[in-house]
């Protein structure tokens, strides 16, 4: 039985915690915070329940859904509701619903003819250089045109990363649309192609995978694997460097005491990774302080459901940047899963800031509702005040994965090589959504299994 330190106690680390003691290693998680969990914190309160960070669990891979059932989870599962799949995008300020299928594409209102005629362009337009590097705006401006780039990438990428397409890389942000081209030659043809090899492999593309929360949010989900994990959670415990203490152990220095392990594993944000001290007293990871997080602020609000004129029946809506509204989206929080509002009233998740407006997600809270309810009103035919408000400020929210980013993940893979016995792992290197960083504690942790295999074999 080996000792591991798990630092940093979001989802990431939880999970990876969860796995090293069912392998029957001997851990312990150290969380610089009161609680654990990170972004993921759901709040009810007078009927309301508001999340935090995240509103959904996509169950892209079979290690989630393993997850679920070794905690046994299913019970409290709750899947979408089944009306709840229209997805819209604010055009000319009205919500156009998106098509669910090619046909309804091509007599939809969303896209203009001439957006329409671009795609079918797209399969006979030539690959880059697999050795070219563009921003995810100069390769979807190059096969599907400038339209498709500002109502639909534009408010895809402000919902999912908070960031600009003309900064993030579509190598490092959206790997799976860069590797479609460059098998495929074409994303038509690889979208059909590469379905055939998810379903072998029992992956699921995101925009299919089941959407999932619990029957009291998704901090569910963190509260079970803090209970599995008991007293080997250790809060309000800063770690603030590593040392070697003999040939294989690693000393973890927490306030004035230093602990001893055999394997550490860092699961924690870029910016806290570029001040932790390495053994040797060197910040081994000191130009992570570079990696771009945009503030965020989610603002969930209650309102009368005879006071908002648009159905809500869907997820949400994206707003483009061209339309000049304040706000990224709005999820129809209450249409998607029950519970999440009183008889009567509705509840609306929105996002203000990210990279498009960062200053607004600073502002006072009071400020943010504000802004909120102006677009919303707008948008939706609003006519009442809200019944409940409640502001999540991230200063830090989300890394952006930009033009570049590739030095990121290679410093971290040469940190691991250079520091044996020390992993990285977490939404800086694997993917930002619940989803990415639920698979890496997963397979991280079957890497320090597989190192302390090697370990006892030499």
């Amino acid at each position: 039985m080996s000792r591991v330190a798990v630092i940093g106690g979001g989802i990431t680390g939880l999970t990876a915690a969860y796995r090293l003691v069912e392998q029957g290693h001997e851990v312990t998680l150290f969380e610089a915070a009161d609680r654990v969990g990170g972004v993921i914190q759901t709040i009810r309160r007078d009927g309301f329940l508001a999340e935090c960070g995240p509103n959904t669990l996509l169950e892209t891979s079979p290690k989630i859904s393993q997850l679920l059932k070794d905690l046994d989870l299913e019970k409290r599962r709750l899947d979408p509701n089944p009306d709840s799949d229209a997805r819209y995008i604010l055009r000319n300020g009205e919500p156009n619903a998106m098509a669910s299928s090619p046909m309804g594409f091509f007599t939809g209102k969303l896209f203009t003819w001439r957006a329409k005629l671009a795609l079918l362009r797209e399969p006979f337009i030539r690959a880059s250089s697999s050795n070219a590097e563009e921003s995810l705006a100069e390769f979807v401006k190059r096969r599907l045109g400038q339209e498709f780039l500002d109502y639909a990438i534009n408010p895809f990428v402000a919902g999912i990363y908070a960031g600009d397409p003309h900064q993030l890389s579509v190598k490092e942000a959206f790997p799976k649309i860069w590797e479609l081209e460059q098998k495929y030659g074409s994303l038509i043809k690889g979208q059909i192609c590469g379905a055939k090899e998810r379903k072998r492999s029992g992956t699921v593309s995101k925009d299919r995978a089941p959407k999932l929360s619990f029957d009291d949010g998704l901090q569910v989900l963190t509260d079970r694997l803090a209970e599995t994990l008991g007293d080997r959670i250790r809060l309000k415990s800063s770690v603030n460097g590593l040392n070697r203490v003999g040939e294989n152990e690693i000393g973890v220095k927490v306030a004035e005491e230093t602990k001893t392990f055999d394997g550490v594993l860092l699961a924690m944000p870029a910016y806290r990774l570029a001040e932790l001290e390495f053994p040797g007293g060197e910040k081994a990871l000191s130009e992570l302080s570079e990696v771009i997080y945009p503030p965020v602020a989610s603002v969930v609000l209650g309102f009368k459901r005879d006071e908002v004129a648009h159905s809500l029946s869907g997820f949400g809506t994206l707003n483009p940047e061209v339309e000049k509204v304040k706000t990224l989206g709005t999820i129809f929080s209450s249409s998607l899963f029950p519970g999440r509002a009183p008889e009567g009233c509705v509840t609306l998740t929105s996002y203000v800031g990210g990279m498009r407006s960062p200053d607004l997600a600073m502002q006072s809270s009071e400020e943010i509702v504000a802004l909120t309810v102006e677009d919303l009103r707008a948008i939706y035919g609003i006519s009442g005040e809200p019944v409940f408000e409640q502001v999540f400020p991230y200063p830090k929210a989300i890394p952006q994965y930009v033009v570049g980013y590739r030095r990121f993940r290679d410093l971290m893979t040469h940190c691991e090589a250079a520091h044996p016995g020390i992993f990285v792992a977490g939404h800086c290197r694997d993917g930002i959504s619940l989803a990415d960083s639920i698979v890496s504690g997963a397979e991280i942790a079957e890497r320090i299994g597989s190192y302390f295999d090697k370990i006892s074999k030499a």
